[in-house]
């Protein structure tokens, strides 16, 4: 029936069926009498002045206050003090500006491109939002376990401020601050099954795999694996780039994209991740307690040695037998702060940051044309996004 109804309208309008089923926009075009440009035309300049002004999150702004009220409701628990714990970084007001949540409900809408066998191309309404519904999910499961992963690390690090209010290891003890932790993994785990898709649910159990990976990388690490560039990558990309690049794939797969279009949407997740966390390195050195919401020269006072010491130890390698010696002794952070800043540590590092935002953005510019100026707005704002998370401050 699908073909029969295609060589009909082909007939009609002469549209190549290739064209007619990659742009659900024309088939509408052509069913209900609205109109569309094809994908090859070229946008007018006030298209594309709009589209730079696209904000990722004004765009989706409403969905993201769905997943946040969503979220809150989910952490209901039989222990009273159970269920505060799990809800303190979802609360309004300290809950953040919900990064991964805007990054995948964008991608949702950027790979929004219909396969020419799928029966949902002129009809599906009921389909579409139950998609998108499940789509929001993988973005409320995601935020459920970034959270989890946040409360561990506060415990493992002992830290006492996270977004510039108390830790929730330091609000309410380190015992229960865990529970609150594995309580959000196992809501999140439940979600995940309910989707019934085992090649999502294994992206995201590989994510948290790579979580605890990461972390142990960072715990065990040898002085000799600290000043390795190539594991400090690795560990970076367990620990921060795995979890929103798998979810991104995720949200590609629910909606039945092709390998490739699934790829794109991982190596976009993956470059963003690293770009974000090369920026947060950074800051760790460059920017205030009251802007970062923690104290600043946290990483190096934790032993944690991140690419700007890295690259700084590239030009002076006598910053090995500081590395070597530890940062409890405050005298060893002063040395290694002033071979920073005598190096293009911090320099090189922004570069690192730049080169992976513009892979991001390749990554989204690579993907199928569209003639829907809805998915066109959802890339724009992608890579905007990697632009406003490589030029922030805090």
């Amino acid at each position: 029936m699908t073909i029969l109804f295609s060589r009909v309208v082909s007939r009609i309008s002469g549209t190549p069926k290739k064209t007619f089923f990659n742009c659900p926009q024309l088939c509408q075009a052509l069913v209900f009498g609205t109109s569309c440009r094809s994908p090859t035309d070229s946008t007018p300049k006030g298209d594309a002045v709009s589209q730079d002004k696209v904000d990722p999150f004004s765009l989706v702004a409403h969905e993201m206050s769905l997943v946040s009220k969503r979220l809150r409701s989910s952490v209901v628990a039989q222990v009273p003090e159970l269920a505060s714990a799990a809800g303190y970084f979802f609360k309004e007001g300290v809950e953040g500006k919900r990064t991964c949540s805007a990054v995948l409900l964008l991608m949702a809408t950027a790979v929004d491109i219909h396969r020419p066998e799928s029966p949902f191309c002129c009809i599906g309404d009921t389909w579409t939002i139950e998609l998108r519904r499940r789509q929001q999910l993988i973005a409320e499961i995601t935020e459920m376990i970034h959270v989890a992963s946040l409360i561990h690390d506060d415990v493992l690090d002992d830290a006492d401020t996270r977004r510039g209010i108390g830790s929730l290891s330091f609000v309410v003890g380190n015992k229960l601050a865990v529970l609150a932790g594995d309580f959000l993994l196992f809501r999140a785990l439940r979600t995940l099954a309910s989707l019934k898709n085992t090649e999502v649910v294994s992206l995201l159990v590989t994510a948290i795999e790579n979580l605890v990976t990461g972390e142990t990388m960072q715990m065990a690490a040898t002085i000799e694996q600290r000043c390795s560039m190539e594991y400090y990558m690795q560990k970076t990309y367990y620990k921060t780039a795995s979890l929103i690049s798998n979810s991104c794939k995720a949200i590609a797969l629910l909606s039945g994209q092709t390998p490739g279009v699934a790829k794109l949407a991982f190596e976009y997740g993956k470059n963003l991740g690293l770009a974000y966390q090369f920026i947060d390195d950074i800051l760790d050195f460059t920017g205030s307690s009251a802007s970062l919401g923690k104290g600043s020269l946290s990483d190096i006072r934790l032993g944690i040695i991140t690419a700007p010491i890295l690259f700084a130890t590239e030009e002076f390698p006598q910053l090995h037998a500081v590395i070597e010696q530890g940062f409890d002794d405050p005298a060893n952070v002063d040395t290694a702060l002033e071979y920073l800043r005598k190096s293009r540590g911090i320099q090189r590092t922004r570069e690192l940051a730049t080169k992976h935002a513009s892979l991001a953005a390749a990554a989204i510019d690579s993907l199928p044309e569209s003639c829907s100026m809805d998915v066109r707005k959802s890339r724009q704002a992608l890579i905007n996004l990697t632009q406003i998370l490589t030029a922030r401050n805090k």
